[in-house]
């Protein structure tokens, strides 16, 4: 069975006014026990499994679940179980599920080894749940949709000292049209500024046993970028966003939980980039884009870069002048200062709202769309490789000599060129897309830390104001200005050079 829910993080001065319109008097509440399990060394984590044994008010039901689409689509397999042999089990302290009932997709194979007969020789409790549900379902004229406002804990499987809250909020679409469940999930998430979480009940044990509050920051896996040859410009879009929201999704609800991790922010910001590329240069593929989206991923994107800035002052550049003998320069009052944080950004309604509208455009039906040209996307993406490229093969005999402005528009038009030339390169030869990628890396990495340093000297001019030890880093870095971009110019006539794989 494939579920279609989307979950959200609630935030607590929203949760008492929200629980009054959960709490309604065609309402239930149930109290949910649920054991999870694994391997020692998580091997149905690994492979996006989660696996548990839950008493869902009198009924033992053991549930498989997939992963999906990493978004709102799940896989879930359910089996109920006989209460008495449940019961017997718990008391004999032997309560492990039957891997027998997924022999199509051969879990016990996966779990067991060739030495080991039994389950329980290789499966663990790991963590329990303890939650109370409360469900209200939702009615429309295309659907029907089950929202559940969940509150409880998460417990260590050997350690019940050991636990972390869950607050969230499901709405899982039960009949009818898709487009309902996104209607509904946005009127509540712009009532209760509501946050969407990519992060499952099995995810929050398996961060709590690892001692950690967040999980690793999310990178782009074009593995996950599933195109053809043949495919319509319409398909293609909704396969580069889909690739671009399983990195962003997962970051933005890190950040939304509560992290701090620059990584996170870094991330994310490489997701948004890579989406508002996408949207900009593949425009004409999809008639149903919302031209809205634009202008707020570049709020967000521009609201997350004063963070990240900061931080590379701290993390990057200030240790790189120290190493030069440059003194210390404290920033943190400056970080400290920024009036809107990551968590605040994200949070944001008009942004909440954009990524809801993008997961509903990647999963609607790409046969009703129309592009603005004839051809399949393949066609199409040639004619934009090779005009950038152009671009940049111009630029590289004068970038010595533009402007920063200008200096700053051939940076962007190169990582343009990386990214479309990724999101592309399933279409043709891994060998020769990879060698053309590698001809970019010397100008991207050269012409990053240009900037880096031009921002940097920018944040150092204004700090010696008031700290006069700012003063070798601006005096640094405008000796360094014409070495560093004479060299960024000589990497960027490598690229005339790259074996275009178009």
């Amino acid at each position: 069975m494939q579920e279609i829910e989307l979950k959200f993080l609630v935030p607590e001065y929203k949760v008492d006014s929200l629980m009054r319109q959960a709490k309604i008097k065609s309402s239930n509440t149930t109290q949910l026990a649920a054991h999870y399990y694994d391997t020692a060394d998580n091997i149905l984590a690994q492979s996006g499994m989660a696996l548990r044994i839950r008493k869902e008010g009198d009924t033992w039901v053991q549930t498989l679940k997939s992963n999906g689409d990493g978004m709102a689509s799940r896989g879930e397999q359910n089996n109920i179980l006989d209460e008495a042999q449940v019961n017997e089990a718990i008391k004999a302290n032997a309560l492990y599920p039957d891997l027998s009932v997924y022999e199509d997709l051969d879990i016990e194979k996966m779990v067991l080894t060739s030495s080991e007969e039994e389950v329980s020789d290789k499966l663990n409790r790991l963590y329990i749940t303890d939650i109370e549900r409360t469900t209200r379902l939702i009615r429309g004229e295309t659907g029907l949709i089950e929202m559940a406002y969940d509150e409880g804990t998460v417990i260590h499987g050997e350690d019940s000292q050991i636990s972390k809250p869950i607050l969230e909020l499901e709405f899982e679409l039960i009949e009818g049209d898709v487009s309902f469940l996104f209607e509904v999930a946005k009127t509540w998430a712009k009532r209760y500024n509501l946050c969407l979480s990519t992060v499952t009940k099995a995810e929050r044990g398996g961060l709590m046993l690892a001692g950690k509050e967040h999980a690793e920051a999310t990178k782009a896996d074009l593995k996950k970028l599933a195109l053809n040859k043949k495919m319509s410009q319409p398909q293609f879009m909704r396969a580069v966003i889909h690739n671009c929201m399983i990195q962003i999704l997962p970051n933005v609800s890190a950040i939304a939980a509560g992290s701090t991790d620059g990584n996170h922010v870094h991330q994310l910001r490489v997701g948004i980039r890579r989406l508002r590329t996408a949207l900009k240069f593949f425009e004409g593929f999809s008639s149903q884009l919302n031209p809205e989206w634009a202008p707020i991923l570049k709020q967000t994107f521009g609201l997350l870069g004063e963070y990240r800035d900061h931080e590379l002052l701290q993390t990057r550049t200030q240790p790189m002048l120290e190493s030069k003998g440059a003194p210390y320069v404290d920033w943190s009052t400056e970080r400290g200062s920024i009036k809107i944080k990551p968590i605040d950004a994200i949070r944001a309604p008009d942004f909440q709202i954009a990524l809801l509208e993008l997961i509903e455009y990647i999963m609607s039906p790409a046969k009703k769309d129309k592009p603005q040209s004839k051809g399949n996307a393949k066609q199409q993406t040639v004619k934009i490789l090779e005009s950038l490229y152009k671009k940049i093969s111009k630029a590289s005999d004068q970038f010595a000599s533009l402007n920063i402005e200008a200096q700053h528009d051939v940076r962007k038009r190169l990582k343009s060129l990386r990214y479309i030339s990724e999101f592309v390169s399933p279409m043709y030869k891994k060998n020769k897309t990879k060698a053309f990628l590698q001809h970019l890396e010397p100008a991207q990495e050269l012409l990053g830390d240009y900037n880096d340093d031009i921002v940097g000297q920018a944040f150092y001019r204004k700090k010696a104001q008031t700290d006069p030890a700012a003063w070798f880093a601006v005096g640094y870095f405008t000796a360094q200005e014409s070495h560093a971009a004479l060299e960024c110019a000589e990497s960027l006539k490598i690229i005339k050079d790259a074996p275009k794989f178009w």
